[in-house]
């Protein structure tokens, strides 16, 4: 049952990683493309940790890990103060848009990257073939197979 529980809790700790990295890739590539970035949440449902920084960005840690997203500021949901404008998703360069847009999956291609580079410094035990015992009068035996 317990070995059931932290399959379970690994799962979600995994999935919590790759939905975080996902996101930050898109809110990095907003906030630096000027884009003002109104929340980062990673999961859906109630929230269970909630703070903000000081451009105003809201970061939340909800209930349900299985998913996130980032609000950008866009025109198109809603009204936008004038000052604020130049700070909208849809008044970005198309370019912009499409950076924005594909750093999420980048970052996890990134991600992959990097968590194989670490698999692969880390090297793995090589199994030996070695025979451990042949049995009297078997087809090995009659191969010429011995143990050791």
């Amino acid at each position: 049952m317990m070995s059931a529980l932290y399959m379970i809790l690994g799962t979600l700790i995994a999935l919590g990683v790759l939905v975080t990295f996902h996101e930050f890739g898109h809110f990095w590539v907003a906030r630096r493309c000027g884009v003002k970035v109104l929340r980062f949440s990673v999961g859906f449902g109630t929230p269970l940790l909630r703070w903000s920084d000081r451009q105003g960005t809201e970061y939340v840690v909800a209930a349900i890990p299985l998913g996130g997203y980032v609000k950008m500021l866009d025109e198109r949901e809603g009204n936008v103060p004038p000052e604020l404008a130049d700070q909208s998703f849809n008044r970005k360069t198309v370019g912009q848009r499409i950076a924005i847009v594909i750093a999420g999956p980048t970052a996890n291609f990134l991600l992959a990257i990097a968590f194989f580079w670490v698999l692969a410094m880390m090297g793995s035990e090589q199994v030996r073939p070695v025979i451990g015992a042949v049995e009297s009068g078997s087809i090995a035996q009659q191969a010429g197979l011995t143990a050791g």
